[in-house]
């Protein structure tokens, strides 16, 4: 069977709620998903009650922004306690970040012309949802500023855009120390898009290895089976875990899908290893404070 360990929900910037991505999970056929909202595990709880009810594993999941030698990528985490009060205070000041920027996104944007209110970004990110760029390109869209996200980002929201602020994030290693405290277990999300902003690749991986990345997001719709070799020889060269999902963000990007179609296949044997790598990792953790 296949799974999907990277989906978002309504608690970020997806537009499915997690009962409702576990209900398309269970038609899909899936073992085992995860919601990796950005910043927030507000919706582990939901999805894990509706997994229940429905017999489908679902994984404690969250997705962060981080830098690495001023190169920004993306952190999966996994089967971390989600309730961990360090955890949490680091969600909220990611969290802070993220609503800084936004106003300041909304004030460059009133200067360019273009009136996007803060209650219109909070409408369209719905109750207890995590607001950011994703939103306000909706609202640049609604309004006939541009036509597709792609442009949004491009012209306004992206790194270049007339509209750019950066936020608060952690560097890579600081963030694979609050998964590891949290008990989880941390991975590099779609790492092409690393290798199309950065010449060396395979450096970052041997430098966040070393600060402790437990594995690859190797299965990804847009990995060629080509690129999916190169990432399979980084696995076995530094020991890592593969995992896989379809980064499913519902109706926002149209066309996509949770995994399991012929773009991404996930085998449900990879979630094996990782419970297993965790079981090993948490051992050793024990056995060296009792000692």
């Amino acid at each position: 069977m296949s799974i999907d360990l990277h989906i978002h929900s309504t608690f970020s910037d997806g537009t499915m709620s997690p009962t409702e991505l576990v209900c398309l999970a269970r038609h899909r056929k899936l073992s085992a998903i995860a919601i990796t909202d950005h910043d927030t595990t507000d919706g582990i709880d939901e999805a894990i009650e509706a997994g229940g009810q429905m017999g489908l594993t679902v994984v404690p999941g969250v997705e962060l922004s981080v830098k690495h030698d001023n190169i920004n990528l993306h952190l999966l985490g996994y089967f971390f306690d989600h309730r961990q009060p360090e955890f949490l205070q680091a969600l909220h000041k990611l969290q802070e970040g993220r609503l800084t920027r936004n106003r300041r996104i909304l004030e460059v944007l009133r200067q360019l012309g273009i009136d996007i209110e803060l209650a219109e970004l909070l409408e369209i990110a719905g109750p207890g949802g995590q607001s950011g760029r994703p939103h306000i390109a909706q609202l640049l869209i609604g309004k006939g500023v541009v036509k597709t996200m792609d442009e949004a980002f491009e012209i306004f929201l992206g790194q270049g855009g007339s509209a750019y602020v950066p936020r608060f994030i952690f560097t890579g290693a600081e963030a694979i120390s609050l998964i590891h405290r949290a008990g989880g277990l941390a991975v590099l999300a779609h790492p092409q898009q690393l290798e199309k902003s950065t010449g060396n690749f395979a450096r970052i991986i041997e430098d966040l290895h070393r600060q402790g990345l437990d594995g690859i997001e190797v299965y990804y719709p847009t990995h060629s089976k080509q690129f999916r070799k190169l990432l399979q020889r980084l696995v076995q060269k530094h020991d890592l875990l593969k995992t896989g999902g379809s980064d499913y963000h519902g109706a926002i990007r149209p066309g996509t899908t949770l995994a399991g179609g012929k773009n991404c296949v996930v085998p449900d044997q990879l979630l094996v290893e990782m419970t297993e790598r965790l079981a090993r990792q948490r051992n050793t953790f024990i056995t060296e404070v009792i000692a």
